[in-house]
């Protein structure tokens, strides 16, 4: 038992060998990284590629700056380089990577350099990191060189150190995904001294790099960033490695990081610091929101702002989360521990002034109730508090104050009015409470500013125009001075509360709509059975709620097709094509505003569905971005339209199989018929040939008649089986044409009767005809037909008692039954007897037949416009009756039928 245990101890972690064989179906990158330019990184590359190159590697040069380095340069010498593209770009002619080249080539390894580099609008991705992603999924091995500044999550400590703000910078998540890092050293005094020979940079720049970048201590402090991050990396990858091949190992206890952050300037700097310390922990990280549930106080500019981090966030590695609740503490906790985190990251300022005594900040309430939990309080740096200080307070909207005190100078003058009239009229000791409504009423209107400024004005109008002395600010008694100010702080109380009211019947009843309208989009896609129906109302949906021109297309066999469009004359264009299969085959967000193909019109979204990728959404984008409330409606519409269109997938693929089995199923069945109705003649007929060839002469003539009646039987045996088979071919193909002429049903009975009767001379049939029989209208062959193998039935499974025929008049119709006294047929199979291939078997086990008669009878009938019905029993509750009911025609017998 224990050594089973220390067995299952030391299996490979499941989750490691999938990361790995993910790595395997890929190309691999591999990063050289430096501290600063300069240290050598090309120059490694290039010499690492001419080893691989005189080995035979397959080896490329994609794109390489050489800075006008001319050892450098040298280096190229006998590599393929791949030509550059050549694009036009705010009037200058640039020459780029060309990504379609190298995937054209398709070399085992390519060389691109400065991973950092920001592409022209007209390239397919704004970042060459993401060219560069395209080529490893393609299986290239790609390697490249970056400068440790460029790394997104040290841009703000780069810049504190060296006081450059870096443009230019790649998401951690590329480094960390790579499957080798190289580190480039140089010593930072050597690196200077190659800076002052111009090795690095030609001599005009070299100077100003000298005086601006190029110190001593900013780059011994980028080295230093450059060893951990190197270290760091070092430390991940043999600890893949331990997990892998099952080595046991002092494993650390796993960090989860929770980073609170919200639209101010701090998050920015909260979200870096964060991924460093998720960075140096080896640690997964979540970024959280929290807004309240009883109000939207959130202005477009500061949405825009949580939506910047957290695309921040997500480049640099985390996982983002929104959560929605009044009590900003114990959501937050809540999420902590339902993601069973180890650490709390939040932004932390002090309170200025005398506030600081009393305001209590959410970091300080977290780090009361966080037991058990680490919180690490991030500051703003000394110069970003004393900008924000000086900038704490901006001047009103003019236009929303001058709006709030008309609503307010409105209110307080109307009710000023009112109770003037109402006081010479009455004596009211409590006339104030008037003036509580011109609070309440201009807090209902014009919000929390309106209500304050009508508490005051009604204050001083309650004061001048009904506290002796009226008509001045003077009060004689002194509890009118009390009274005052308490009727002061009721009314800015009940304005709060009525103002708050307010904004929180705005919340649900803009939520309310929300709600309602996907509720009706639900219950619409809910009753549409068919791919078409669910993307047109998916399409009529999104336009009405975003306002915006809507395009669906969906796979059609090996293309990406426009199945719905509103308006309806909406048209992509190469660009938006392109950028809807990008968003098809990657799964991922592409078009306007994202890393792939910007200069598109729409951004395109994948409709992902439990079994893939079901279609593809196109937005068409604006000037405005899409507020919180369009986002959240904009992914609820396609989830549920990407469930739809797969549930109308699967219900065509069932429809499919049923009709593959419903064949199969046909296909067996007449195989098996096949088997047995031609086999049992074929026998028949094979051994009286034979026995009529060897013993002909010899046999009597009574004995060679019963032969030659048995070949003749069965050869008309196999005429009737293929008979059937080409009149069911015919039913189904839709190439039966009924004659229409005037039949006499008497006439059709007695010659299939009769005809029944050689076929069949052991079994009695018995007809009875009404005298009064009318004509009906139809084609006298097939109606002889279905008659036959009505009796043919009877006489296979009616045993051994009489078989009864009868035609009369039924009203308005001709009724002809054919009944047998036979065991028959249960309620539950009355319908299916006239199904193709349907047969039961007798009391031995056998089922004669080829199922086809009643199949083909019902199959004629319909053509000439009659009705057949199963019937059981028949009499004495037993039997089987057979009706057929076609229209009667009482008109002459000479004529054409109409």
């Amino acid at each position: 038992m224990a050594d089973d245990d220390r067995d299952e101890k030391r299996r490979p972690d499941p989750d490691a060998l999938l990361a790995l064989a993910k790595r395997d179906r890929r190309g691999k990158l591999t990063v050289f990284l430096g501290a600063a330019p300069g240290v050598g990184k090309t120059f490694a590359m290039l010499q690492r590629a001419r080893r691989l190159r005189a080995e035979g590697v397959d080896l490329v040069v994609g794109l390489v700056e050489t800075h006008g380095r001319s050892e450098t340069a040298a280096l190229l010498e006998g590599l393929e380089v791949l030509p550059r593209m050549r694009m036009a770009h705010r009037g200058r002619m640039l020459e780029e990577f060309d990504l379609d080249g190298a995937l054209e080539r398709q070399p085992r390894i390519i060389i691109v350099d400065e991973l950092a580099h920001s592409n022209p609008e007209a390239c397919r991705h704004p970042k060459r990191h993401q060219d560069i992603e395209e080529l490893i999924g393609a299986g290239i091995d790609v390697w490249t060189a970056l400068n440790i500044q460029h790394l997104e999550s040290l841009a703000d400590l780069v810049a504190e150190i060296t006081g450059v703000t870096v443009r230019e910078r790649v998401p951690d998540v590329v480094l960390k995904r790579a499957d080798e890092v190289l580190l480039v050293d140089l010593p930072p005094s050597e690196l200077i001294e190659r800076l002052k020979e111009g090795k690095v940079y030609l001599p005009e720049s070299a100077s100003r790099a000298a005086d601006r970048f190029f110190r001593l201590g900013n780059l011994t402090a980028l080295r230093e960033l450059a060893l951990r991050r190197t270290a760091d990396r070092v430390d991940d990858q043999m600890v893949d490695y331990l997990k892998q091949n099952a080595i046991e190992g002092p494993w650390a206890t796993s960090e989860r990081l929770l980073v609170c952050v919200g639209p101010d300037d701090l998050s920015e700097k909260v979200v870096r610091v964060a991924s460093r310390m998720a960075s140096g922990l080896n640690a997964p990280w979540i970024v959280v929101s929290v807004e309240r549930a009883d109000r939207e106080v959130e202005t477009p500019e500061r949405l825009q702002r949580i939506e910047h981090l957290f695309r921040l966030a997500e480049q640099l590695g985390a996982h983002t989360q929104r959560i929605i609740g009044n009590d900003f503490v114990d959501e937050i906790l809540k999420l902590a521990r339902r993601e069973h985190a180890t650490q709390i990251v939040i932004g932390a300022r002090k309170p200025r002034g005398w506030l600081q005594r009393f305001e209590r900040t959410l970091p300080d309430a977290i780090a009361r109730r966080a037991a058990g939990l680490g919180v690490y309080l991030v500051t703003p740096d000394r110069k970003a508090d004393n900008t924000r200080q000086r900038r704490r307070w901006s001047p009103p909207n003019l236009t929303s104050v001058r709006q709030s005190a008309l609503i307010a100078i409105g209110f307080v003058t109307v009710t000023t009015a009112i109770a003037m009239v109402v006081d010479r009229m009455v004596d009211l000791p409590n006339i104030s409470l008037m003036f509580l409504l011109a609070v309440l009423g201009a807090s209902v209107m014009g919000g929390y500013l309106s209500a304050s400024l009508a508490a005051i004005l009604s204050t001083l109008a309650y004061n001048f125009f009904f506290i002796d002395p009226i008509h001045t600010f003077t009060i004689a008694a002194p509890h009118e001075v009390f009274a005052l100010f308490v009727f002061l702080a009721v009314a800015m109380i009940a304005g709060g509360f009525a103002s708050r009211i307010r904004e929180q019947a705005e919340v649900a009843r803009v939520r309310a709509a929300a709600l309602q309208s996907l509720y009706d989009f639900s219950r619409k896609l809910s009753t549409t059975g068919k791919a078409d129906d669910a993307i047109w109302v998916a399409v009529s949906q999104l336009q009405s709620s975003l306002k915006r021109n809507v395009v669906l297309l969906l796979p059609d066999k090996d293309e990406l097709k426009m199945s719905a469009a509103w308006p309806p004359d909406t048209e992509l264009d190469v660009t938006d094509l392109t950028a809807a299969r990008w968003a098809q085959e990657r799964q991922e967000r592409a078009g306007h505003g994202t890393g792939t193909l910007p200069s598109s019109r729409f951004e395109f979204r994948p409709l992902l569905g439990p079994h893939g990728v079901v279609g593809v959404c196109g937005v068409q984008q604006t000037s405005e971005p899409l507020d919180l409330n369009a986002e959240r409606a904009l992914t609820a519409i396609l989830d549920q339209t990407a469930i739809a269109l797969d549930r109308a997938r699967l219900s065509q693929e069932s429809l499919q199989q049923a009709a593959r089995l419903e064949g199969e199923r046909y296909r067996e069945a007449l195989l098996s018929s096949i088997s047995h109705d031609l086999r049992t003649p074929l026998a028949t007929i094979t051994g009286s040939v034979t026995s009529l060839r060897e013993l002909g002469q010899r046999m009597s003539a009574e004995s060679r008649d019963d032969l030659l009646q048995s070949i003749e039987e069965e050869a008309g045996r196999m005429s009737r089986f293929v008979a059937n088979l080409l009149d069911m071919t015919r039913i189904e193909a839709g190439m039966l044409k009924p004659k229409r002429d005037w039949v006499d049903v008497a006439d059709i009975v007695h010659s299939t009767v009769e005809r029944t009767r050689k076929y069949a001379p052991g079994h009695r049939i018995e007809a009875g005809l009404a005298a009064d029989l009318p004509l009906i209208e139809g084609d006298s062959v097939l109606l002889g037909q279905v008659l036959f193998n009505l009796l043919d039935n009877a006489v296979k499974y009616g045993g051994e008692e009489p078989i009864h025929v009868y035609a009369r008049r039924d009203g308005s119709d001709v009724l002809i039954s054919v009944t047998d006294m036979g065991r028959g047929i249960p309620p539950e199979d009355l319908e299916r007897v006239f199904d193709k291939f349907y047969r039961r078997g007798k009391p031995d086990g056998r089922a004669p037949g080829t199922g086809l008669g009643l199949s083909i009878a019902r199959g004629f009938i319909d053509a000439m416009g009659g009705r057949i019905q199963a019937e059981s029993p028949a009499l004495k509750k037993k039997g089987t009756r057979i009706v057929m009911r076609f229209p009667a025609n009482d008109r002459a017998k000479t004529g054409a039928p109409s």
